[in-house]
């Protein structure tokens, strides 16, 4: 589906809640529509802001007890961490400009 690398509930905590940058969590799945939309625009985020902000997806059938625990109750929903806590939540498919928009606060732009 992405070149984006994936997270599940076993790897979230190291992965996402301890890295030492912001992490934009894309929880998605194989049956929806919107998700595979965005994930390309997610995509070029990454390649154009990596060195500020790493974007990792998880699939939320394959992987139920984080996106539970988020109450993450509708996809495409992206969150993001930072410093071990959530701290932002983009729910639906947008626009790269919105997106950048929605991150600018995390990347600076």
């Amino acid at each position: 589906m992405a070149n984006l690398p994936a997270v599940t509930d076993a790897d979230f905590s190291t992965s996402v809640l301890g890295a030492d940058k912001p992490v934009l969590v894309d929880f998605w799945a194989e049956w929806c529509g919107p998700c595979r939309q965005i994930a390309p625009i997610l995509e070029e985020i990454a390649n154009e802001h990596g060195e500020k902000l790493s974007i990792v997806k998880m699939n939320v059938d394959e992987n139920p007890q984080v996106p539970a625990q988020y109450r993450v109750t509708g996809i495409p929903t992206m969150a993001v961490f930072s410093g071990g806590e959530m701290v932002k939540t983009i729910v639906g498919a947008k626009p790269k400009a919105a997106l950048l928009n929605d991150l600018s606060d995390v990347i600076g732009a």
